[in-house]
C-alpha cells in the first residue's frame, strides 16, 4: 500500500461548490433550526469542509413567522443591546423581537452560532430569511430539504 498517495484535499474559493437550499421553519423549534442552518451555512455537512473557507450553501429560510420556542422563553429570555451611550442598554424579549419582525429572531439565533470574525460575517451574508412562504430566489433553482433529516 502506497501511503504517499493519500493526501488531504483542502477546499478553497475556486473549488467550492455552493448550492441553494430552502428550509421550511414552520413549526420548528428555534434553537434546533438555527443550529442546523448554521451547519448548512458553514458547510459542515459536506465532505470537503474546510474551517477557514466559506464552503457552505446559500440557505433560504421560509415561514420564519411559524417558528416556536419551548417553555416560557417567549417572555423570560432577554436579549441585550447597548447603543453606546450612557444608560443606553436595551433589553428585549423574543416576543418583542417577533412582533416587530419575525425574521430578526431567526437571524439573531443563527448569527450567534457562527464564528465571530470576518469569515462569520461573510457566511452570514449567505442566509436569506422570509416571514412567509414567498421568496425572491426562484432564479437560483433552490432545492427543498427536510431539516429534520439532518443530524
Amino acid at each position: 500500500m502506497n501511503t504517499l498517495s493519500y493526501r488531504t484535499i483542502s477546499a478553497n474559493k475556486a473549488t467550492v461548490q455552493k448550492n441553494w437550499v430552502i428550509v421550511d421553519a414552520q413549526g420548528q423549534v428555534l434553537g434546533r433550526l438555527a443550529s442546523k442552518v448554521a451547519k448548512l451555512l458553514r458547510g459542515k455537512y459536506k465532505t470537503n469542509y474546510t474551517p477557514h473557507v466559506d464552503c457552505g450553501d446559500n440557505v433560504i429560510v421560509i415561514n420564519a413567522a411559524g417558528v416556536r420556542l419551548t417553555g416560557k422563553k417567549w417572555t423570560d429570555r432577554e436579549h441585550f443591546f447597548h447603543t453606546g451611550y450612557q444608560g443606553g442598554q436595551i433589553i428585549k424579549t423574543p416576543l418583542d423581537i417577533y412582533r416587530k419582525n419575525p425574521c430578526d429572531l431567526v437571524e439573531k439565533a443563527v448569527r450567534g452560532m457562527l464564528p465571530k470574525n470576518r469569515l462569520g460575517d461573510a457566511i452570514f451574508k449567505n442566509l436569506h430569511v422570509y416571514a412567509g412562504s414567498e421568496h425572491a430566489h426562484q432564479g437560483q433553482q433552490p432545492k427543498v430539504i427536510d431539516i429534520n433529516s439532518l443530524k
